[in-house]
């Protein structure tokens, strides 16, 4: 009897056939959870303040707490997937972030959403690192680049409607669902995948984990993040000494969660500055707009989520061919356009209020921030993977995607305070429509210092970037982190000159 080749073992699984297409779908339902997430929640946010009675800063958390454990413990989950098993591990993200979903959609109080939402975060840790890493250690060679492409590009259908579906959500059976609408989800993608996704491991792998690293990142952020939140200055102080502990530690460490080393690469510490001032710039707006839309121009929830569609459609469309522009012109101009032209859209912002048009005030404004998240996220992500050796651009791509959260989740909680926003102002049209006319230009600010770092710092690699050229395949659509990306080649990456860390 022929076996086919998707069954033979060493080959991998072909595309064409039905194993193939059951990977796919299981890659694409599990990372479809934590976008979704990502994207919805910040819709239903004043209707979960007047059901749950929550001040702003409970609001900050809501989103924080998620984003905190998430960008502390990805680089970790996905060092786990290659000691115990990339299947193995990501099914274990799906059910423990199914499990955090449903304590958020029974949440009683603001405290237990919160913490509902960090453990979110830890599923998704575990979840969102073996995704692609599945794609590329289950297909075959010849299939992996179209397999990869066709996983982004559903993933981006999944983000342009996520704001949508979040808005439907809220409005319809209510702002709960929004966190229940992954339990189905769940509910099928884990058994598709015990039954169909072939198990995959790093047998290099030595097994040691850097608990202590990844304990003092997650206290340092959380330190910072409540200071800025609460005000509190000597949280902010005992932070600042947490961060200088966790940069000692890893330091010293023989096998580092975050290895130093790699920051000596002058295209790869500049890029990630990049990253640190678009995604801070980024998730401040996206945490706002949805507040100003729905508490000062007076949109309903849904009618919110449709209006943010243009600027991630845009990102479907176009960033594929952003991307194959960025291979013949090289990554400074569009990281030093890109950012120029967010800011733009960021001023243009300043003309929504009461009695806001639409078509006249709102949507230019996303028009011009999507063109510019068009020029400059697909060259971004390629650039990172490009400045450092195959062999180390999936801890590379983890450590983009863990900085761009963590600016996201700083300016979530910075940006009220420095707009002088007030614990109740989200009900207060008035007060919150002031805030936000502050808060604009000072995303503005650090869009245009993120393009000057673009301009004097970003030089195209010497040696022809393979995983620049391969972009021109990709949709990035991902609007609050860079997409997270394994080495080239299908391996995971490198840890401190060692095969096989993390593919996060």
């Amino acid at each position: 009897m022929e076996i086919p080749d998707a069954e033979v073992p060493g080959t991998g699984v072909r595309l064409s056939s039905a194993k193939g297409r059951w990977v796919l779908l299981t890659t694409v339902l599990g990372s479809s959870m934590a976008l979704l997430d990502s994207t919805v929640v910040n819709v239903a946010l004043p209707h979960i303040g007047d059901d749950l009675h929550a001040t702003l800063g409970a609001l900050q958390w809501t989103l924080n707490a998620y984003t905190l454990t998430l960008a502390a413990l990805i680089l970790l989950g996905g060092s786990l997937g290659d000691r115990y098993g990339r299947r193995r591990v990501f099914v274990l993200g799906v059910v423990w972030f199914a499990l955090g979903s449903l304590l958020c959609g029974i949440a009683p109080s603001p405290a237990v959403l919160i913490i509902a939402r960090a453990l979110q975060g830890v599923g998704g840790a575990l979840l969102v690192p073996g995704s692609l890493a599945i794609i590329q250690a289950s297909f075959h060679p010849d299939d992996r680049a179209r397999a990869v492409g066709v996983w982004s590009g559903l993933g981006g259908v999944g983000a342009a409607v996520g704001p949508f579906l979040g808005g439907w959500l809220v409005d319809g059976p209510g702002w709960r669902w929004v966190f229940l609408i992954n339990l189905p989800l769940a509910a099928l993608c884990a058994p598709v995948a015990l039954r169909h996704v072939p198990e995959s491991r790093d047998p290099a792998h030595h097994g040691r984990f850097d608990v202590t690293g990844a304990a003092l990142g997650a206290a340092a952020l959380a330190l910072v993040t409540y200071a800025l939140i609460a005000r509190n200055v000597w949280a902010g102080i005992a932070g600042v000494l947490v961060a200088v502990a966790f940069v000692r530690v890893e330091k010293r460490r023989s096998d580092p969660m975050l290895p130093l080393s790699i920051f000596r690469s002058r295209l790869f510490t500049s890029v990630n500055l990049v990253t640190l001032c678009v995604y801070a710039s980024f998730g401040g707006f996206f945490f706002l707009i949805a507040l100003e839309l729905q508490v000062v121009v007076g949109y309903s929830a849904l009618r919110a989520g449709a209006a943010l569609l243009p600027t991630t459609v845009l990102m479907l469309l176009l960033s594929a061919r952003s991307g194959a522009l960025a291979v013949r012109i090289g990554p400074r101009i569009p990281l030093t356009v890109g950012p120029l032209l967010c800011a733009a859209g960021m001023l243009l912002m300043l003309r929504i209020g009461v009695h806001a048009s639409y078509l006249r005030d709102v949507l230019p404004a996303l028009v011009v921030q999507g063109m510019g998240m068009v020029t400059l996220v697909a060259p971004l992500t390629a650039t990172v993977l490009s400045s450092v050796s195959d062999t180390r651009a999936g801890l590379a791509s983890g450590i983009n995607n863990a900085a761009a959260r963590a600016a996201g989740l700083l300016a979530v909680a910075a940006l009220p305070l420095l707009a002088g926003m007030g614990p109740e102002a989200y009900h207060s049209a008035t007060q919150f429509g002031a805030a936000f006319h502050r808060a604009m230009p000072i995303c503005a600010g650090v869009l245009v210092l993120g393009s000057a770092i673009a301009f004097f710092r970003v030089r195209t690699p010497a040696s022809e970037p393979k995983a620049l050229a391969d972009v021109e395949s990709r949709v990035h659509c991902c609007l609050t982190s860079p997409p997270v990306e394994t080495t080239p080649s299908g391996e995971t990456g490198e840890v401190a000159g060692r095969p096989g860390e993390s593919p996060a």
